[in-house]
């Protein structure tokens, strides 16, 4: 249908159109100067040694699952207020995903002391995400790992621009995994980076990105090389040209969008706050957020449902993020899992409704949004 005030736009202009043809006259549409280009400016825009530019973010977290030595018979504490691809990811790496429940109904990110309670002796690594933009406690995350030996992977798919402490989230783990999905921050469509410090870490990216080989078409395009060797089972997890040409410009736009986001989101809670069946998560968060999305939580005396409905019959497009992963049909079917494991998630996943944020909105938006809640 015809959205008056959609969930989520892109920012794409004249500059991107002209990128992506560029690449197109360019005749090479498979990764090579441009993506190099890309993950040299996400690079710095992120101050890290090393970023590597993937298909989309699930290709990323499989990547960086696999390089930290996660596999079959080891268990990843993980959030299960997300998209299922943090899990998933886990999974195609044999492992099993340990569900840790939020930090509180004021803060969707995961508990670092749920995340103490469910260390096992199988347990590996820990995987974060950013939740909405809003940084996770990443100082007490990172104090747990390290006395516990183990590794940190940051789902930082909401998260590029944002800041914990003064370091970008994405960053501050052993790995971080970036989206470029079409609502994102940056979008390219699909797309996704992999960010690491590391240097050995980062030549495992390297080589597992792209079937394991030592060397790429483009290396050998240019005369780097005449043949390559195959030093492990890897994967096809590449970008192509025209994805990173407007991941380029995207990320030149980034900082001045995320700002116009932040103006949104505080416009959102001044005019909410008369509200009283609505309460707004984050509005303590004292480190930069980078705005991803606007979560609200419904009172229980307002059926979600039919509150939805009634905002879309108004031509507002609305969400849910997220039906927490582990009350899915498969993951219940395969572990058993079921309701009361973790209660603030599970009660986030029947109240948490996704108001309309993006940089093409404008203050008359969210007035016509609020009033309309008033209305309903």
């Amino acid at each position: 249908m015809e959205w008056k005030i959609p969930l989520s736009d892109i920012d794409l202009g004249d500059n991107e159109i002209e990128a992506v043809t560029k690449v197109l006259k360019s005749k090479w549409l498979s990764m090579g100067p441009v993506t190099q280009q890309f993950e040299k400016e996400f690079a710095e825009h992120l101050v890290v040694k090393h970023a590597f530019a993937v298909s989309n973010a699930t290709a990323a977290l499989h990547i960086a699952h696999w390089v930290l030595g996660i596999r079959a018979g080891d268990e990843v504490i993980v959030p299960s207020l997300t998209f299922v691809a943090t899990s998933n990811s886990i999974l195609y790496c044999g492992a099993k995903p340990v569900f840790a429940d939020i930090t509180s109904l004021e803060d969707f990110n995961i508990s670092p002391e749920d995340i103490l309670d469910k260390i096992t002796p199988k347990t590996k690594a820990i995987t974060v995400v950013h939740y909405g933009g809003y940084p996770c406690d990443m100082n007490a995350i990172m104090e747990i790992a390290q006395d516990h030996g183990l590794k940190v992977i940051e789902d930082a798919a909401h998260a590029p621009g944002a800041e914990y402490k003064g370091r970008k989230c994405g960053t501050i783990g052993d790995v971080g995994c970036f989206s470029f999905f079409a609502n994102k921050n940056m979008a390219t469509g699909e797309g996704g980076m992999i960010v690491t410090n590391d240097d050995t870490l980062a030549e495992k990216i390297r080589i597992m990105r792209s079937h394991g080989m030592t060397t790429l078409t483009w290396d050998r395009h240019k005369g780097h090389a005449n043949s390559y060797d195959v030093v492990d089972i890897g994967f096809n997890h590449r970008i192509n040209e025209m994805a990173s040409a407007l991941g380029l410009v995207q990320l030149r736009k980034l900082d001045k969008n995320n700002d116009k986001r932040k103006n949104i989101v505080e416009e959102y809670r001044k005019k909410l706050k008369a509200i009283s069946e609505i309460s707004i998560p984050f509005e303590d968060c004292k480190e930069k957020s980078s705005y991803h999305i606007f979560p609200i939580l419904l009172s229980e005396n307002v059926p979600r449902n039919k509150f939805m409905e009634k905002l879309k019959e108004k031509g507002i497009q609305t969400s849910i993020h997220y039906p927490p992963i582990h009350l899915f049909t498969y993951y219940r079917k395969i572990f058993g899992f079921d309701e009361g494991m973790i209660a603030k998630t599970e009660f986030v996943g029947k109240h948490e409704v996704t108001f309309p944020l993006h940089p093409n909105m404008d203050k008359e938006d969210i007035i016509y949004i609020v009033e309309s809640i008033n209305e309903i």
